[in-house]
Formats: C-alpha cells, structure tokens, sequence
C-alpha cells in the first residue's frame, strides 16, 4: 500500500503533543483588533486543544506527525 501524503497546510497549522492531543491556534486575531480588548488579546495568544472530532479529522491529515 502506498504512502498517504501529508496535508501541506494542516502540518503548518497543527501541532501533535506527546500525549497525542494536538494544539491549535486561537481564532479571532487577524484583522480590526483595536476595539477588542487587551485582556482579550492576550488570552488569545496561546495555542488551545482542538475538540475530540476535529482531532479526529486533523490525525488523518498529518498522519506521520
């Protein structure tokens, strides 16, 4: 059988921890940032776990990661 091919955009994006679970980027940081809130911001800095579904979709894209 073949090799599966990795997903080009999805390694850049996602992270695989040791224990498994993989990390994402928060959303809401690109763009009109002046009128949110420092606080806001900041907590929006730090990668965050993706949900238990989007997990399993994200694990077939980087399969070797």
């Amino acid at each position: 059988m073949p090799k599966q091919k990795t997903h080009s955009a999805s390694k850049k994006r996602f992270k695989v921890t040791g224990t498994g679970k993989v990390l994402r980027a928060q959303s809401f940081r690109r763009h009109i940032l002046s009128k949110r809130p420092t606080k806001r911001m900041r907590h929006l800095r730090h990668n965050t776990v993706a949900s238990a579904p989007d997990t399993k979709i994200i694990r077939k894209m980087i399969p070797y990661m």
